[in-house]
């Protein structure tokens, strides 16, 4: 089940391995207000920027886009998504979202998921650049991420650094205003934000994200493996520790 040591796995790896499926941080409730306010129609051409498990694709896939493009760095990633999907101008590639070698205005919307908060600053700006560029005048860029409230600069970084450690990536969020003066410094305006609850391990977020059966086989896993079971319950109490001071935030920004 555990391809990698628990104790050392990155914290979506694990939660991946242990049967999460919805990894965002405002989990399936404001997963599915973006795609709702992205409003994909047929005409729409959709690229996803690092899609995982699919759980986003999918949802945009119903949708029946004239085209959907998902783009991640991970080789395994793309070739268990491109087994998992199929159908006319539904493709999956192996690309850097901050160079896809795609044309530029080439995309009219762009959904971006607990991707950026996991870069540094420069590299945050370089992906939402990239964005930009290949995107059509008018085209939306829609991203779900974990942001900070009521921080100073040193809560920022006390914050940031703990969360790099437990979840063993480096783990960057950012306030609602720095998100957006992030966007708009890219030349991106924003149209709209949204904010919800970072519960990501909490008990009923799980089942109302997973479902309950897909809940119970998490749990199942947890209690069989002590090493999985012990990283979970750090990283919550992680979570726990701040829950005041994070939140999840979607924004949705407009190329002009």
């Amino acid at each position: 089940m555990f391809r990698e040591d628990p104790s050392k796995a990155q914290a979506y790896t694990l939660l991946a391995q242990l049967g999460k499926k919805v990894l965002r941080p405002g989990g399936k409730e404001l997963t599915l207000r973006l795609i709702d306010r992205l409003a994909i129609q047929a005409g729409d051409d959709v690229v996803e920027f690092a899609p995982g498990l699919g759980f986003t694709a999918q949802l945009i896939i119903k949708k029946a886009p004239q085209s959907y493009l998902g783009i991640d760095h991970d080789k395994n990633t793309v070739l268990k998504l491109q087994r998992k999907f199929s159908g006319n101008n539904i493709a999956f590639t192996l690309a850097n979202v901050s160079n896809t070698g795609l044309e530029q205005g080439c995309k009219n919307k762009i959904v971006s998921e607990a991707m950026l908060t996991m870069h540094a600053d420069h590299r945050k700006a370089e992906i939402i650049r990239e964005s930009y560029r290949i995107l059509q005048k008018g085209g939306l860029y829609a991203i779900h991420e974990l942001s900070l409230k009521d921080v100073d600069t040193e809560q920022k970084a006390d914050i940031q650094r703990n969360l790099s450690l437990i979840s063993r990536v480096n783990t960057r969020p950012l306030t609602e205003l720095e998100w957006k003066q992030l966007l708009m410094k890219e030349g991106f305006t924003i149209k709209e934000v949204l904010t919800g609850h970072m519960r990501l391990l909490e008990p009923q977020r799980i089942v109302a994200d997973e479902g309950l059966l897909g809940a119970l086989k998490i749990l199942v896993r947890l209690l069989s493996n002590k090493a999985a079971r012990k990283r979970v319950v750090a990283i919550r109490q992680a979570f726990q520790q701040y829950r005041e001071q994070m939140q999840a935030i979607v924004i949705i920004a407009e190329k002009m």
